[in-house]
C-alpha cells in the first residue's frame, strides 16, 4: 500500500511521515518542494512538487493508494479530482471546524468521490510562537482576549492521528474534531510557557485600537482575522474532546508538556 504525504516539509506533514514509518508503513512517498529542508528518512520516496503546482501532481499520485492531504484551499478541488483519476482510494485531509475558514478543504475532498476522513483540529499549540519575540526579549507578554478559552492541540498529535487513520480501514466517512486534553485561557498558556522556562511572565491585556495595531504588526493582513476569531471564542468557548486519546489509545499532549518540549522556541 503506497501512501502519499503532501506538505511533507510542514510541521504536520513531516511528522506524518515519521508516524507512518513508526507504525510499520513500508511504501511512503513524500511530496515536497525542498527535500533537503524536509530531511526525509532514506526509505521514503521523494516526489518533487507542491499542491499549488498541479503539473507536478500526476507523477506524485501515480500508484498511490492513500493520501494525506495538507490544506491548500486554492487548488483543493483540482488536486482531489487528480487523485480520483489516479485511483487513490482514501484521502485523509486536515481541515478545521465545519463551516469555518477551512470548509473548502472538506468540500473539495467530498466532491472528488474518493472515500475520505476529515481531521478537524482547533488552534495549534504552536500558534503560541506569536509570543516568542516578546518572551525572548523580556518577561512581559502583550496580547488580547486573555480570558478567552479554547483547547489547542499539539501538531504532533494531529500527525499521529493522521497516520493511524491512513493505516486503518475503519474511518471512512468520519469527521474527527481534534483538541488538546484541556481548555485553557490565553493567560494560562502564557503562564505555562513561563513555567517551562523557569520564569514568571506577566500578561498585559490589549484592547481596541492597541490590540488591532499589535496584531496587524504581528500578522499583517491576517491580524484582524485572528482577532475576529478570538472575539468569536469569547462568545463560544471551545471545550476539550477526547478524540485524540480515543483514536491513539494514549493521552493527548498537554500544554505543559508541549511548552516543556518546545521551550527553545521562546528563548
Amino acid at each position: 500500500m503506497k501512501i502519499l504525504v503532501t506538505g511533507a516539509t510542514g510541521n504536520v506533514g513531516r511528522v506524518v511521515v515519521d508516524e507512518l514509518l513508526a507504525r510499520g508503513a513500508t511504501e511512503v512517498r513524500a511530496l515536497t518542494t525542498d527535500p533537503a529542508k524536509a530531511q526525509l528518512p532514506p526509505e521514503v520516496e521523494v516526489a518533487h512538487g507542491f499542491l499549488g503546482r498541479l503539473e507536478t501532481l500526476p507523477a506524485a499520485l501515480a500508484g498511490v493508494d492513500r493520501m494525506y492531504l495538507a490544506p491548500h484551499p486554492p487548488t483543493v478541488f483540482e488536486v482531489c479530482r487528480l487523485a480520483a483519476e489516479a485511483g487513490v482510494r482514501q484521502i485523509v485531509d486536515m481541515a478545521g471546524a465545519k463551516g469555518g475558514t477551512w470548509q473548502v478543504i472538506e468540500d473539495g475532498v467530498e466532491a472528488s468521490g474518493v472515500p475520505f476522513t476529515h481531521l478537524e483540529p482547533g488552534e495549534f499549540m504552536a500558534n503560541a510562537t506569536i509570543w516568542s519575540a516578546q518572551i525572548a526579549a523580556g518577561d512581559v507578554v502583550r496580547d488580547a482576549y486573555g480570558d478567552v478559552v479554547n483547547a489547542p492541540v499539539a501538531q504532533e498529535d494531529i500527525a499521529a492521528v493522521a497516520a493511524e487513520v491512513l493505516l486503518s480501514d475503519q474511518h471512512a466517512g468520519r469527521s474527527y474534531e481534534l483538541t488538546g486534553p484541556e481548555a485553557l485561557s490565553r493567560r494560562q498558556m502564557v503562564a505555562a510557557i513561563g513555567r517551562a522556562l523557569g520564569r514568571e511572565l506577566t500578561y498585559v491585556e490589549l484592547t481596541g485600537d492597541a490590540a488591532r495595531e499589535h496584531f496587524t504588526e504581528l500578522m499583517g493582513e491576517y491580524g484582524e482575522w485572528y482577532l475576529d476569531g478570538l472575539a468569536q471564542l469569547a462568545d463560544h468557548p471551545q471545550a476539550a474532546v477526547s478524540t485524540v486519546a480515543d483514536l491513539l489509545g494514549r493521552p493527548a499532549m498537554t500544554y505543559e508538556q508541549w511548552a516543556s518540549r518546545h521551550a527553545d522556541l521562546f528563548r
